[in-house]
């Protein structure tokens, strides 16, 4: 990730210069932890981004500003009788650390992020790993076995598979991967699959819709991950293997050149699972980058992400059947399940720094993906002769830029900084729903051509006053939808339709004394999420931009080692969203709202050794009006996620990792009808051989728990002649996963 950081000094002389500073990054958000060394004075920037040094005497010097994670950055200044502003910018993520850093700073309760060597120590031997460690009180969990995109869970919504109930954006490069007007549900994430864990430079995640730039399927939160534009190594290598059938590699090659920053990559992946019916999932991935730094400031770049994947799956199976012993729990009812996807997109992007301080980026995108999924939840429930199977297809081309501009500036006395920008996005899409035999159709249920645009322009200003104790932030955003839809199946249900929203944006963050790096938090922002084209067409009357409104109020305090930050929110939802089974789109329903707190906490414990965590709990979600209250179902109201972490230790490095969730109610109205919670730990450990080599272990579910990582409650009929019974349905997790592997550094840069 790219972060820019402005570094302003207000000098005074008297028998020296005093300087003061503030470093911020484009969006206004302080960066704590920072360096600041010249001749004479060392200071550190606290919690809100600030630091004092003074008695300076006047003279030429040369100033260093560095932060974890970033290369440092210097410039020269005369130090005189007058005042001097000084703009440092930190140009890049540093690459080349070896050190094993499982989470950077918690800035505060609105922003967390996550760092590289996370993702490139760890052994994954499943993709929905990766999303796995990113915890922040994100539950995730497989949904058939692993081919499919993740059910994620957030804040007490279920957002199905990330885009409904207020939605989980997720971008890659600033390449939007939730799909909308999907062929197997709102906002699908599916194209995480092409994602190759040893390319993640850096992940920052929003938690809650605080920042403009982000607009659909922002409303419980933001993951924006970033991959490198070149690897610290000219040849990387990795291979593992491991239990059911398990194997993966990941080669990777990134040229030594001057002003040029590439590589290419390819990752290959296969698994059985512990499934009876095995999974069979095989998964290719070819990524490439190529940037150039100009003259100026300026950088220019492209990429391309290739992938495919198939899969066989098992599907959710009925509890009541496994605890009775008539279902392994591995087991499966229709052997046919799975799917297949291949996709691609094409990206370029550009940045220019200009001499003020000010930084200009633009980028774009096509992609194209073909989607099949073929899928029976229900069984023999509504034709008892031939079964539920069906078939959801998907074939879509993708188009989207983005443009934004960031400058600190001054307001008379006052640090400021301004961001505005503009979204791009569209979607031409052919999405049908067929009933099947095995993976022939045998017959159409829906099928219609879709095309979905969004414009959308947003502008924030942040200022730091009285002398950085406060911190000011606002930003507004606009979005615009148009809904064009071709029912091929039943000319009447075309037609074409609008919707637009605003979206406010505002922050506070209050240091009351500069001796006590305590500081207070108010975040607030509405977040929209948009439905299915066909069903906004199909009823206009209705909502079709389903809003968020999430008030946030916390401190955050960092000392020394020791970070720590707490906060208390409501969500207000305009809308739930229901998944409609006639015609593969959703609909929406009632008002909602959630109420809970969350804490997390880091330490370093030594310069080796680090401990983080984090706890989510909802005290309460129901739906709003009606003669009797009804409780929002289907997500855990606690998550916790913890780590140990030893980090380059007499050549060893591992981690320790847990997550949980508790039990949680699957009917709005019963609450004796609840899916089971669990605890997992997860085990890695890195030793390095020589500079060159190094081996990986990787203990998955290291206990051998008993778990089940998804769990719905619906009606099913398992046999022709068998009843039909409302029950929970679920897809277990892997017990005991052993993967070893070699990773090969060469021609180190």
């Amino acid at each position: 990730m790219r972060l820019a950081a402005i570094m302003i000094f207000s000098l005074q002389a008297a028998t020296g210069a005093t300087v003061t500073g503030v470093v911020t990054d484009p969006q206004g958000r302080p960066v704590p932890g920072a360096t600041i060394v010249t001749a004479g004075m060392v200071a550190t920037t606290g919690i809100t981004g600030r630091f004092v040094a003074g008695n300076l005497p006047a003279g030429h010097y040369e100033f260093t500003a560095s932060a974890a994670g970033f290369e440092s950055t210097r410039q020269e200044a005369n130090l005189g009788q007058a005042d001097v502003v000084i703009d440092f910018q930190f140009r890049q993520i540093e690459v080349q650390s070896q050190s094993l850093q499982v989470e950077a700073t918690t800035l505060e309760p609105s922003v967390d992020m996550r760092n590289a060597e996370v993702f490139n120590r760890t052994l994954f031997s499943r993709d929905d790993q990766v999303f796995q460690q990113l915890a922040a009180g994100i539950d995730a969990g497989q949904h058939e076995g692993g081919g499919k995109s993740l059910e994620i869970r957030r804040f007490g919504f279920n957002l199905d598979h990330g885009g409904v109930n207020g939605g989980l954006k997720v971008l890659v490069d600033n390449v939007q991967q939730n799909q909308g007007t999907q062929g197997h549900g709102q906002g699908y994430l599916g194209s995480l699959k092409s994602l190759s864990p040893e390319l993640i430079q850096e992940v920052t995640l929003v938690n809650g819709p605080f920042s403009p730039e982000y607009g659909d399927f922002s409303g419980l939160g933001v993951v924006h991950i970033r991959q490198r534009e070149s690897l610290p190594d000219t040849f990387l290598a990795r291979l593992e293997g491991g239990r059911y059938n398990t194997g993966r590699g990941f080669f990777g090659w990134s040229p030594n050149a001057q002003k040029v920053d590439s590589y290419v990559a390819y990752e290959g992946t296969y698994t059985d699972g512990p499934f009876l019916n095995q999974a069979r999932y095989r998964r290719d991935n070819i990524n490439a980058n190529y940037s150039r730094r100009l003259k100026n400031g300026q950088k220019l770049g492209f990429r391309m992400v290739l992938g495919r994947n198939n899969f066989y799956s098992s599907g959710q199976l009925p509890l009541d059947l496994v605890e009775s012993g008539q279902l392994d729990r591995f087991g499966y009812l229709d052997p046919s399940g799975g799917g297949r996807v291949k996709s691609g997109t094409a990206s370029g992007y550009y940045a220019k720094s200009f001499a003020d301080g000010a930084s200009l980026r633009a980028d774009g995108f096509v992609s194209r993906s073909l989607f099949d999924l073929y899928s029976n939840f229900t069984f023999y429930l509504n034709d008892p002769l031939h079964g539920d199977a069906f078939q959801q297809h998907d074939s879509r081309l993708q188009e989207g830029a983005n443009v934004q501009y960031a400058r600190a500036h001054h307001i008379g006395g006052v640090v400021a900084s301004f961001v505005s920008g503009a979204n791009f996005h569209d979607n031409q899409i052919n999405v049908g729903l067929y009933p099947r035999e095995g993976r022939t159709p045998t017959g159409v249920s829906t099928r219609a051509n879709a095309h979905v645009t969004n414009e959308a322009g947003y502008a924030q200003e942040s200022l730091s006053l009285w002398r950085g104790k406060l911190g000011l932030t606002g930003g507004i955003r606009y979005d615009e939808f148009r809904y064009d839809v071709r029912d091929r199946v039943d000319a009447a249900a075309s037609g074409v339709q609008y919707a637009g929203r605003w979206q406010g944006k505002g922050g506070l963050a209050f240091t009351p004394l500069q001796s006590i790096p305590l500081t207070l938090h108010v975040n607030y922002g509405r977040g929209i999420n948009s439905v299915d084209a066909r069903g906004v067409v199909q009823h206009p009357e209705q909502t079709r931009l389903a809003t968020t409104d999430f008030y946030q109020a916390g401190a955050s305090f960092s000392h020394g080692p020791l970070a720590l930050s707490a906060d208390a929110f409501r969500i207000d939802h305009s809308n739930e969203q229901v998944y409609i089974p006639d015609d593969g789109s959703v609909q929406f329903r009632g008002a909602s709202r959630s109420l809970g707190y969350e804490g997390k906490a880091s330490v370093a414990v030594t310069r080796k050794v680090s401990l983080s965590g984090g706890v989510t709990k909802i005290s309460n979600a129901w739906y709003r009006g009606g003669d009797h209250r009804v409780y929002v179902d289907s997500a855990p109201h606690f998550t916790a996620n913890a780590g140990l972490t030893v980090a380059a230790w007499r050549g060893w490095s591992g981690s320790l990792r847990m997550r949980a969730i508790n039990h949680y109610r699957l009917d709005g109205d019963d609450a004796s009808i609840v899916a089971q919670g669990y605890t997992g730990f997860d085990f890695g450990v890195t030793r390095r051989l020589n500079h060159r080599t190094e081996l990986n272990l990787t203990l998955d579910n290291l206990l051998n728990r008993s778990y089940y990582e998804t769990q719905n409650y619906f009606e099913s009929r398992v046999s022709p002649l068998a009843p039909a019974v409302s029950r929970i349905h679920g897809t277990p997790g892997y017990p005991l996963t052993a993967v070893l592997g070699i990773t090969m550094h060469l021609g180190g840069k």
